[in-house]
């Protein structure tokens, strides 16, 4: 028999020796692109090859590792060493939030958050916090337990049904959220790269996530996220050490960007001053006023606008203008409102959105300010920074605990073989997600500062052919509009959307198409690693956790694994429809899926763990109760939703100003307070 250290050490060259090949081999065909586009390859075909071999790649990683064992397909054999766990966890953790979105933020947001979007910093702090929570207090007693999901751990530790119950539908909630947001990303990503409808884009990317989920679980899953890390690293790192290298002649970028938030904070003063951007403001003050006007009024004015829209149809017919004219005006009439109820709707909306453009910078915060409003300054500042800090403080602690409890996270730890070996994965995570965290920032102050030096100033009718390209994506991703009629782009007529920024960060800064592919590519490996683990985490759930409950249902092992790929495959396309439906950005909605982690998880967990007077109806009532009360706080925050709950459940305006993403900062302290109040009194009762 071979000796098992002599086979662990076999096993680890022969993953070095074929990871070794696939890195010569990406960067080879980098090189190979960029030297096509120098050839002259169109940019028609540079996106389509990028997508197409990379989801090839990681297609055929999948096929390969097809299995029907369940300790294959549940934990990978427990053999994944140490190293390439952590590269998987890091490609599993970026997911299209913190690939596609968390620059984005940052931009929009500044160091700080605005009133009503808290964040900047405090999911970048919030996010590697909370890896230091697990792995000095979760993942080494889990994968000690040698389990399967996180389930597995309620039952285990408390016994009976409920606490299973529980922590399935938990897992199934905070990961279908997530997973939403990364098909958004991944239709998002596809549909620039092909030109293809947003939902076309989706079903193409879904194609990609099920290939390497769908056969092999989590063995196929892990060496996919490898393929997928190298990808991302190159192309996250590629286009902000070229930026840094532009403007500052140096690629550390993570080391030389601070150089230039003191010109970004030169530039802010500049454009406050300016008259043209008072201009700017002045003109969607008026907006604001016509707005209001029509919402006094909503029938009247939707009449009125519906017949002067006829009006011009008829007076452009009769003079014989051109067909193209005709056609806009047309389509004008037809994206009208169809009732009073959408008009009101969509005129409040408005209404929010020219009342937050008509602030100075656009209502961008100045980039570099700790916190909203000032300390010193009169009552209404004062409030602003109280309030900005106490959400600042509320999203990083909902971030911090939803990542200790995130269920496909914790799941990576049980694919090591020893717990020694789940303390140096979760190291190895940090510095891989470190490679890319450090770097965030660095990204989001130079995409400003090329902003603000070259695209603020230029005419309109010379603008880059990325901003119609864009524009015509999503309009609610970018609009540069000439509000002010002067024919010169100002910063306040410069509306970027957080999705955007990393996507177009090439473009923006002038860098060669086939880095715009590179960076489409990154993001879509992001967005793809993490649904993959979050779609088996739901399947997981869904199959052994709820419906082969033990002692309820029997079947083989090779059953269970046949029935989670098909509710996987289910699962994904209710995602993918519910993904193209638009509902919410993608930073929102992982916030959103952390806080309900958080509540439900880690309570129950923490004193599950360390407290030997934790009871079943103990932890019942800490998951029942953090994670009901995180999501009341949501729903009754959510439009759509409160059209539809009785008035009686709703309560008029925020709880001490927390905004409903950090709903867990409600919900995670009350849940472990009613966990240790119920263990209490049952132990008390069972006496």
């Amino acid at each position: 028999m071979a000796d098992p250290a002599s086979a662990e050490r076999s096993y680890s060259s022969r993953i070095r020796h074929i990871l070794g090949l696939y890195v010569i081999g990406l960067i080879g065909f980098i090189a190979t692109m960029a030297w096509a586009e120098q050839q002259g390859l169109s940019r028609h075909w540079i996106g389509p090859i990028f997508l197409f071999l990379t989801v090839m790649a990681y297609a055929a990683i999948g096929v390969h590792g097809r299995t029907s064992d369940p300790a294959e397909y549940y934990v990978a054999g427990r053999r994944i060493p140490p190293i390439y766990n952590g590269m998987a966890t890091a490609a599993d953790w970026m997911s299209a939030a913190s690939f596609i979105s968390l620059s984005g933020a940052l931009y929009l947001q500044g160091f700080s958050g605005t009133p009503g979007a808290p964040g900047g910093l405090a999911y970048i702090l919030g996010w590697t916090g909370g890896f230091v929570l697990v792995a000095m207090l979760i993942a080494p007693p889990l994968r000690a337990m040698e389990l399967y999901t996180i389930p597995d751990f309620f039952q285990v530790r408390f016994g009976g049904r409920w606490p299973r119950i529980l922590a399935a539908l938990g897992a199934v909630l905070c990961s279908f959220t997530y997973v939403v947001a990364q098909i958004y990303g991944v239709g998002l990503i596809a549909s620039r790269l092909t030109g293809v409808q947003f939902e076309i884009g989706i079903m193409l990317g879904l194609g990609g996530v099920l290939l390497c989920s769908f056969l092999g679980g989590m063995r196929a899953i892990t060496w996919t996220q490898v393929a997928q890390y190298v990808v991302l690293l190159l192309a996250f790192l590629i286009p902000v050490s070229w930026l840094a290298y532009k403007q500052l002649g140096n690629p550390m970028a993570p080391l030389a960007y601070g150089q230039q938030l003191g010109k970004i904070a030169e530039r802010e003063s500049v454009l406050l001053a300016s008259a043209a951007e008072r201009q700017v403001i002045a003109a969607y003050e008026q907006r604001m006023r016509e707005d209001a006007e029509r919402l006094a009024d909503v029938p009247a004015a939707l009449e009125r606008e519906r017949r002067e829209a006829r009006e011009r149809i008829q007076l452009l017919r009769s003079r014989n203008a051109d067909v193209d004219l005709i056609v806009a005006a047309s389509r004008e009439l037809l994206a009208m409102p169809r009732d009073e109820a959408e008009a009101r709707a969509r005129w409040t909306r408005d209404l929010r959105e020219n009342q937050q453009r008509a602030q100075p910078l656009g209502g961008l915060p100045r980039h570099i300010q700790p916190f909203v409003g000032d300390p010193v300054g009169d009552e209404t500042q004062q409030a602003q920074y109280d309030l900005s800090r106490r959400n600042f403080i509320a999203l990083l602690f909902c971030l911090m605990l939803g990542t200790a409890g995130m269920p496909h996270l914790l799941m990576r730890y049980y694919t090591v073989p020893t717990v020694a070996a789940a303390r140096a994965s979760v190291a190895w995570s940090l510095v891989f997600i470190a490679l890319l965290y450090l770097s965030i920032p660095a990204l989001a102050a130079l995409v400003k500062f090329e902003v603000m030096s070259h695209l603020v100033g230029s005419r309109f009718d010379a603008l880059p052919s990325w901003i119609a390209q864009w524009a015509s994506v999503d309009s609610s991703l970018l609009s540069v509009q000439d509000v002010n009629g002067d024919g010169i782009v100002q910063f306040g007529e410069i509306r970027l959307g957080a999705d955007l920024l990393v996507l177009a960060a090439p473009e923006i800064g002038g860098l060669p198409y086939v880095v715009s592919g590179l960076v489409a590519a990154g993001g879509l490996a992001a967005a793809l690693s993490t649904a993959d683990g979050l779609l088996l985490t739901i399947s997981n759930a869904l199959v052994r956790d709820l419906y082969f409950q033990p002692g309820r249902r029997k079947a083989s092992p090779e059953q269970r694994v046949i029935l989670t790929k098909f509710t996987l495959l289910t699962v994904a396309l209710a995602a993918a429809f519910v993904a193209a439906l638009k509902s919410s950005e993608i930073l929102p909605l992982v916030a959103a899926s952390f806080s309900i982690a958080a509540a439900t998880f880690v309570p129950a967990m923490i004193l599950g763990i360390y407290w030997r007077g934790m009871t079943r109806h103990g932890a019942v009532a800490a998951m029942a109760v953090g994670l009901g009360l995180t999501l009341y706080y949501l729903v009754i925050h959510n439009p759509a939703a409160r059209a539809w709950l009785p008035s009686g459940l709703l309560v008029p305006g925020l709880w001490w100003g927390i905004e409903p993403i950090s709903a867990g900062a409600f919900g995670a302290p009350v849940g472990a307070l009613a966990g240790w109040l119920v263990s209490l009194l049952s132990r008390r009762v069972s006496r």
